[in-house]
């Protein structure tokens, strides 16, 4: 079984399950040695590491702004989704952020540890100020210059 492991399916694991051909993202590999997480020195002889190409990652970013997740993903995150999509893996994640949009792209995903998501969020961006709601996140609202904050679409 393909799969693509997420940092935080990486923090949960001390070795690759048989029979998975794993695969991380450069990323990934960068995160963990952002927390001093010593894990992948270990489990690297059992992992491929590799990059998803341009085009699945403009899928991803597409996809990301339908249900409102742009801002919700990482630079990380959104490759791994993009190398999941291109290999037709499987994407080994805690992160509900990208369990939702690996739902949306038909990418199967798998939890380690936690719950996985029943059903797909799609996100709006409210003006803690005005009220406005926004479909696409902005830094400040343009209409009174207040915070925003992520909120379900209903």
């Amino acid at each position: 079984m393909k799969v693509v492991l997420d940092t935080s399916a990486l923090f949960g694991m001390e070795q690759v399950p048989p029979g998975w051909e794993a695969f991380v993202t450069e990323g990934v590999l960068a995160e963990l040695e952002k927390y001093n997480d010593r894990r992948a020195e270990n489990l690297l002889p059992a992992i491929k590491v590799s990059q998803a190409t341009t085009a699945s990652l403009s899928k991803v970013k597409e996809a990301a702004r339908g249900t409102g997740d742009s801002s919700r993903l990482s630079r990380t995150d959104m490759e791994v989704l993009a190398l999941a999509l291109e290999l037709r893996a499987a994407v080994v994640t805690d992160d509900y952020s990208i369990q939702n949009l690996a739902a949306v792209l038909g990418v199967e995903f798998m939890p380690m540890s936690m719950k996985g998501i029943t059903k797909v969020l799609r996100w709006n961006y409210l003006c803690t100020g005005c009220g406005k709601v926004f479909k696409e996140p902005q830094p400040d609202c343009p209409v009174c210059g207040s915070p925003l904050r992520t909120t379900r679409r209903r």
